[in-house]
């Protein structure tokens, strides 16, 4: 019996959670025509085989149809959503894990041109600056009817094997009927006092029991202080925590301090790298303390140590580790074995939930298998054959390529030109606020020490040095450098510098700068926020109708909160075409790929930020040499089946090149390359 307080099991009135450690409502982007078919299954699946105790899907599952699934929820306002419940369900239960959905009405947290095309409803006239449409203020008989749906839809999920229920009372239309800040209606379920604002979650609640009884689980998500000035406050919050505890209708408070209504807003609530971890921990243990009810909660505990310290000190019943679980489903599992060092890290780069909210799918920025549990292994099975590996570059596609390899028993050798690993991982690292981007690195050397892969630092690896080991398989992972070629003119920016240069600290801020950012990656606004950091004038110019697009939207608001009080503008639509000398100036040509407009604007430096040309020359050089002279089969790659190319039969081994090497993608993309090459090698 192991006295680890995370392992110890919890009664949740009949169902007893094997240990503290559950996954929070989310919605990865999964389902298919609104169900949560076999790829939402498997997610679910095997984070329920890794040990954890309860695992509460959907992040909301749409409980009506003028709540459009504006993140691909779940639609839970259909018959036939039951089946597909039921085999989630059946799957989890088999593995010992309690499952859970969460239901909603996204209210104004949504868009009218989603779904069946109906206007969004809510207690509020005021758009929400997230999704941007103006809400129908709701009436009586949507009132009534959507009521009815919350209670249709528990109904649905009781009959498909759930062991409980969540409603969602934060930022959407319960919520907004209980926040000053939301509520626009007059008379029982005005904004004039606190309890006809609760009244219709209340109503809600009241008609769920009726449907589904006394013995099915039913908790809330709720914010108990919207932290926001006119909102709901943290002694308001703790009152309506007294007041659901009392109702004697609810089996768990799930507590959230925050909203979610602009990105900075959500981006306090869901903390994402270089803020505080686990903000929120302490007044969600007032709330414990206050109510004496079974208490869960989740905001930025992605290691075991703080969970295992909000369980221990009473602060906590069931620790919410979601993230954690994208970038490691097996973090229970690892705990129990007494594995913790090997967990995978979750860094905090929150690219999982920025990509849910640019309308696509849950993906981690360093676990390429995550959401892809059909086709790519959290595990690697050993080969049936030991081969050599040779890898150039120990960057994050090369390392997780040696990973790889190595795990599935293969002889691995890497050369690195650098002293250090990291590629530009290590220069993102450079900034403070991003410093945990480094775990990606360090977890997988230590994942290779463990496995014996040989390095070799400071050398810059030719053909002749990695024929001379005799391989089976070359992985060329070089990487790039950064581009300065202009869009259409052919030429190499003269006079400029690159936006690495100042990530690095190569070249100091000039005084008055114009950052060329054709990428609209981290690199440019990290240049920006260290020029302007400098007491420089910064321009951050884009030929895109938007700045900065590949950052998104959650990883954006600690730049953009960095740079509000210093001399920093935003220009779109307007294209660098020329930098020349003048004096002592740089004489820069804008354009735009609007009209035949220019104009020349002068800068005392202009930084580039263009993505990165592939440093390919040794792949090249080794190509001849190989036996499928680098082609990769792209249908066994997407069916995940072996590499078995061969157009030189003289070559003595294969070649790939993945990451960078191949063309300037992001971390995701370079992790994933290696990842589903190197499984079947």
């Amino acid at each position: 019996m192991t006295k680890d307080p995370l392992l110890q099991p919890f009664q949740l009135k009949h169902l007893t959670l094997r240990n503290r450690i559950m996954t929070t409502s989310h919605e990865p982007a999964y389902p298919e025509d609104g169900m949560p078919k076999d790829r939402y299954r498997a997610y679910h699946a095997e984070r329920a085989k890794a040990g954890v105790a309860l695992t509460m899907t959907a992040g909301s599952a749409a409980v009506s149809k003028d709540s459009p699934p504006v993140f691909n929820n779940i639609l839970a306002y259909k018959d036939e959503v039951v089946p597909w419940i039921r085999n989630l369900t059946d799957d989890c239960h088999e593995q010992g894990c309690a499952v859970m959905i969460q239901l909603t009405h996204l209210g104004r947290r949504t868009t009218w041109n989603k779904g069946d095309w109906l206007p969004s409803v809510s207690s509020s006239k005021h758009r929400e600056p997230a999704h941007r449409a103006f809400p129908k203020l709701i009436e009586d008989w949507d009132i009534d009817r959507i009521i009815s749906d919350f209670a249709d839809a528990a109904e649905r999920m009781q009959a498909g094997g759930m062991d409980g229920i969540e409603l969602q009372v934060y930022g959407h239309l319960l919520d907004q009927f209980w926040s000053p800040l939301t509520n626009d209606l007059v008379g029982p379920y005005g904004a004039d006092t606190l309890e006809n604002r609760m009244r219709f979650p209340m109503d809600v609640l009241a008609a769920i029991r009726k449907r589904v009884g006394d013995e099915f689980i039913v908790g809330f998500r709720y914010t108990a202080d919207e932290a926001q000035k006119g909102g709901i406050t943290a002694e308001d919050g703790l009152e309506i925590s007294k007041k659901l505890a009392a109702t004697g209708q609810l089996d768990f408070l799930n507590v959230v301090r925050g909203r979610i209504h602009t990105d900075p807003a959500m981006t306090d609530l869901i903390p994402i790298q270089g803020m505080a971890g686990a903000p929120h921990l302490d007044f969600a243990g007032q709330v414990k303390k206050l109510t004496g009810m079974p208490t869960f909660h989740a905001a930025k505990i992605p290691d075991v140590a703080t969970a295992r310290h909000a369980v221990e000190a009473g602060l906590l019943d069931m620790v919410g580790m979601t993230r954690a679980h994208m970038a490691d489903p097996h973090v229970v599992k690892k705990i129990m074995e007494g594995r913790e060092e090997d967990i995978r890290p979750c860094v905090g780069a929150t690219y999982c939930l920025d990509r849910i909210y640019e309308a696509g799918d849950a993906l981690c920025i360093h676990n390429a298998a995550t959401g892809r549990e059909l086709t790519m292994p959290h595990t690697i099975t050993p080969a049936a054959t030991k081969r050599k590996i040779v890898v150039i570059g120990a960057g994050p596609a090369g390392l997780e390529a040696a990973r790889v390899a190595a795990e599935r028993g293969h002889d691995v050798v890497v050369f690195e030109a650098q002293p250090d690993p990291g590629g530009q991982i290590r220069l993102t690292a450079q900034s403070p606020r991003r410093r945990d981007m480094i775990s990606i690195i360090e977890w997988r050397m230590a994942q290779c020490a463990a496995r014996d892969v040989e390095f070799r630092f400071n050398t810059w690896a030719e053909a002749a040095d990695v024929t001379a080991l005799k391989p089976d398989v070359v992985i060329t992972a070089t990487g790039g450098l950064p581009n300065t070629e202009l869009f259409e003119t052919g030429k190499d920016a003269t006079h400029v510098i690159t936006s690495w240069d100042i990530i690095a600290g190569d070249t100091k801020p000039a005084q008055n700068i114009l950052i060329y950012d054709e990428s609209g990656d981290h690199a440019g606004m990290q240049a920006a926020e260290i020029a302007a950091a400098a007491g420089a004038k910064v321009e951050v110019m884009t030929p895109d109708r938007t700045f900065a697009a590949g950052v998104m939207a959650m990883n954006l608001v600690p730049y953009m909160r960095s740079l509000q009080d210093k001399d920093v503008t935003f220009t779109v639509t307007r294209r660098l075409l020329e930098v020349a000398q003048s004096g002592n100036k740089l004489a820069a040509t804008i354009g735009t790929d609007y009209s035949d407009h220019t104009d020349i604007r002068e800068y005392d430096q202009v930084v580039v930020n263009y993505g990165t040309m592939p440093l390919d020359d040794l792949y090249f050089d080794l190509k001849p040499l190989s036996s499928n002279l680098g082609a990769v089969d792209h249908d066994a790659l997407i069916a995940s089946t072996p590499q078995e190319v061969t157009r030189n039969e003289a070559g003595t081994f294969q070649l790939f090149r993945i990451g960078d090497a191949v063309s300037a993608r992001n971390t995701h993309a370079a992790i994933y390359d290696a990842l589903r090459l190197v499984k079947d090698i």
